[in-house]
């Protein structure tokens, strides 16, 4: 989208709750089954609480710290920001009266009075500057801070506690300078990095992210809202001030051991909504919900890294075909149709078909294609240069539903190359992503993305760019950031969209991840509940939920 020297009030379209992806989690959700049932009288939606499903988050609930599912979800519930988006993706300002595109370097943002934390706080200019020279400080190591580097006076080299490209004009008031410009930064001002933070925060940030105080539609029930490995309670915030009213009386999120367990559980009338479906229901789940099933697109992309770290999967000659032939050796329509009963698109580039520019022509796709004599002859060359030896494992959570694909996929690469290939489970999607982000994975592992809004880049920089904050495997290609730098700093939507292909075509030979398919949201309601909406971003709209 062209992004003119005008206010942006509500006319973009985007999407936020971007995050590394999981699959549901926990415990047996718990409630009476006759509470929900359609004998029960319906609670008034003042004090109806909406139970979903959800997974432990990998850390504290921290905005600018938070890169994943789990603990997105809960944070989108907690916290408003400049812009909100609706079902569709389309923007309207929220914390924010406006924000005016001076041109792209340079923005100014005129906040609505009357906003509060729900410590009774007001929400200030400082609350949002503050908040993103914290995250974007070195010092602090949060995941969000790539989310900063186009801000004037930002470092990767070096701490700075406050970016010359932030002002403070007056408590409603601040301005944005950028160092290189952005024509999608108004755009991205509605993920959750970009959320404003009370001043309690800066006082400890370590008891905060135990029970954070925000500033939206809902709040943690008290201060043993958040049960580790079982759920969290939410309510409503009386004090909220957008338009986004809740129309019931609050969340329980249940974080789930496995997919089974949360659909057993909506079946049984335990929760009221969830938005994954396991493997073992994708062929009859439409049937036995009927109009209460959600199959819809959404801007979901999977695939498993290997970083470059790994012996024998370096950027080197090697490495490269090491990689490409474990993507020709992947039957993906196989898996697809078995596996998913046809709720996954094979993928053919690493965005997703609902964001536009998407284009399934990119030279050098092929190597997405199931090929197992090119993959054969692409191993024994790579031999030739060093002798494989030891088992190729591909790490994934057990709680989120992911076994049996991993299963399948591996069983393709050891039939294919004849090599040892094994999936190699995690408990929980916290323990996997903590050896991760923290380099201590020693194999493959299985990645994803869910969108921030609708843009190709946002598929691109953020997971392959250098020093992206969920660059799990630690690519650098400056060829690639390059075409990154110039794609983004271009104003007209075709020609930039033309230069992120480009840099996809450069991901498509050096391969840093595997692509492997693009998601459906697949998920179902109950009979206690109506108005129910999924986003294009696969997240169910809490706030329009009530109950019958």
């Amino acid at each position: 989208m062209k992004i003119n020297k005008k206010i942006l009030g509500g006319v973009a379209a985007l999407s936020a709750a971007s995050l590394v992806l999981v699959g549901c989690s926990s415990d047996d959700g718990g409630a009476d089954p006759e509470a929900s049932g359609t004998d029960t009288p319906a609670e008034s939606n003042a004090d109806a609480i909406i139970r979903t499903n959800g997974s432990e988050p990998q850390n504290p609930l921290i905005p600018g710290n938070t890169n994943e599912t789990g603990g997105g979800k809960i944070i989108d519930a907690i916290f408003a920001g400049l812009v909100s988006y609706d079902a569709e993706g389309a923007a309207s300002n929220e914390v924010a009266a406006d924000i005016v595109v001076e041109d792209p370097q340079n923005l100014t943002v005129t906040l609505q009075d009357g906003w509060t934390f729900t410590d009774g706080t007001p929400v200030t200019a400082n609350s949002f500057v503050d908040a993103w020279n914290y995250t974007a400080n070195l010092d602090n190591a949060y995941y969000n801070s790539y989310f900063f580097e186009d801000i004037e006076g930002f470092s990767w080299d070096e701490p700075v506690e406050a970016m010359s490209g932030l002002e403070v004009v007056d408590d409603l008031t601040f301005t944005i300078a950028l160092n290189k410009p952005a024509a999608d930064f108004a755009q991205r001002l509605g993920y959750s990095a970009f959320y404003p933070l009370p001043e309690a925060f800066f006082e400890d940030p370590e008891t905060f992210g135990q029970n954070p105080i925000g500033n939206g539609q809902y709040m943690l029930a008290g201060e043993d809202a958040w049960q580790n490995d079982v759920q969290i309670e939410l309510v409503t915030n009386p004090d909220y001030a957008g338009t986004r009213t809740p129309q019931n009386g609050g969340l329980t999120i249940t974080f789930y051991a496995t997919q089974d367990a949360a659909y057993a559980d909506l079946l049984g009338g335990n929760v009221d909504v969830i938005d994954g479906i396991p493997d073992s229901a994708l062929a009859v789940y439409e049937e036995e919900l009927g109009d209460r099933a959600v199959n819809q697109p959404a801007a979901i992309f999977q695939s498993f890294t290997i970083p470059e770290r790994l012996e024998h999967f370096g950027m080197d000659e090697e490495g490269q075909l090491r990689r490409q032939a474990m993507s020709l050796a992947i039957n993906r329509e196989e898996i697809t149709d078995v596996i998913f009963q046809g709720t996954r698109t094979p993928a053919s580039d690493f965005t997703s078909p609902v964001v536009d520019g998407w284009t399934d022509s990119l030279e050098g796709a092929d190597v997405l294609s199931y090929d197992a004599e090119l993959a054969a002859d692409l191993w024994a060359q790579a031999d030739e240069i060093n002798p494989w030896t030891g088992t190729f494992q591909l790490a994934y959570n057990a709680d989120g539903g992911h076994q049996a694909w991993v299963d399948a996929t591996v069983n393709s690469i050891r039939s294919t190359l004849g090599i040892e290939a094994e999936g190699y489970p995690y408990a929980t999607f916290a323990e996997l992503r903590e050896d991760v982000t923290t380099d201590v994975i020693e194999s493959a592992f299985r990645t994803g993305w869910q969108a921030d809004y609708p843009g190709l880049y946002n598929f691109l920089g953020p997971l392959y760019a250098t020093n992206a904050g969920s660059n799990d495997g630690d690519y650098s290609n400056p060829e690639f950031d390059a075409l990154l730098e110039e794609g983004i700093s271009t104003e007209d939507g075709p020609t930039r969209n033309d230069l992120l292909q480009q840099a996809q075509e450069i991901l498509l030979q050096d391969l840093p991840a595997i692509p492997l398919w693009y998601s459906n949201v697949n998920g179902g309601y109950s009979e206690a509940v109506s108005n129910v909406v999924f986003g294009w971003n696969s997240v169910p709209i809490y706030y329009e939920i009530t109950k019958n």
